[in-house]
């Protein structure tokens, strides 16, 4: 059965498959961070549909197909995770798909529910410090397009990099939608993790847990904060130990992932407008979440 490991990008996914990928491995070498989190893979992907539809298979998905193929990803998604459960095995995926349903062609889809998943891992970062991050990772030039981006109810990602689709909707239809998952639903906010890590990890394994025989002592929770820092991760990536780097639109140059970190403040990098316009727009959420 799956368990979720679900965000909006660059709200700490990343981040929390690291510390994720010790706690259930039991390996806390420092220079093992990324190979333990690899096992925690990406959901949805061609691994999970390649064989399900001929459309999958290409190795690129031409204008006039993407929108057949968003349709085939949605009706194949019970499908995929039905055959991923086949084995039995508790499985950890990260996801940046909202939880949804959507109406394919008159039949009713959902993106997952009691019958594939065992529970969810929700990670919530502010969204103004996600609009920063999304501006660097996604190249955006100027705030307005990543405001259309952050802001936009059939935002997806994936189809132009000929990758399976992943429907993120804005941040607050994403958020909403994954609060509202019924069963194991743990939340863990970016920022209560930078200001609280042994707090939030021991959060984590007493969840965890649940689903796996885990013994980690005091010694091993400070192993993995040390090792999971942003000063950590930064210098295994310059080191060549990261390889999901995005690439600048612009200039086919390969990106840094672990760019600015705790430092990426919003207070510092937003123009009044953008950050008067986010608040605006997801002021309800912002408040429940105490980002206001």
């Amino acid at each position: 059965m799956i368990i979720w490991l679900a965000s909006y990008p660059k709200s700490g996914n990343t981040w929390i498959r690291t510390i994720i990928g010790q706690i259930i491995n039991n390996n806390f070498d420092s220079n093992d961070v990324f190979k333990e989190s690899k096992n925690i893979e990406l959901y949805p992907s061609k691994k999970f549909f390649r064989d399900l539809d001929n459309h999958f298979n290409l190795s690129v998905f031409p204008q006039e197909k993407k929108k057949i193929i968003f349709k085939k990803t949605a009706l194949n998604w019970d499908i995929s995770q039905s055959r991923i459960n086949i084995s039995k095995d508790i499985k950890i995926f990260k996801t940046h798909n909202m939880l949804c349903k959507l109406n394919i062609d008159g039949k009713l889809c959902s993106f997952t529910g009691l019958d594939n998943c065992l529970g969810v891992i929700h990670i919530v970062r502010d969204p103004r410090n996600v609009f920063t991050s999304l501006k660097n990772h996604f190249s955006f030039k100027d705030d307005d397009s990543a405001f259309r981006f952050i802001t936009n109810d059939n935002q997806s990602i994936g189809l132009d990099e000929n990758n399976i689709p992943q429907l993120l909707s804005s941040w607050k239809n994403h958020y909403n939608s994954w609060k509202r998952f019924p069963n194991n639903n743990l939340l863990i906010k970016y920022e209560d993790l930078i200001r609280d890590p042994k707090k939030e990890i021991t959060k984590l394994i007493k969840y965890l847990d649940q689903f796996y025989d885990i013994l980690i002592s005091d010694d091993n929770i400070n192993k993995i904060i040390n090792n999971s820092s942003f000063k950590n991760l930064k210098n295994l990536e310059e080191n060549g130990f990261f390889d999901e780097n995005s690439v600048n639109k612009h200039t086919n140059e390969k990106k840094k992932f672990f760019n600015l970190g705790p430092q990426n403040d919003w207070k510092s990098l937003l123009n009044k407008k953008t950050i008067t316009n986010l608040q605006n727009i997801f002021n309800s959420e912002m408040k429940e979440l105490g980002y206001l």
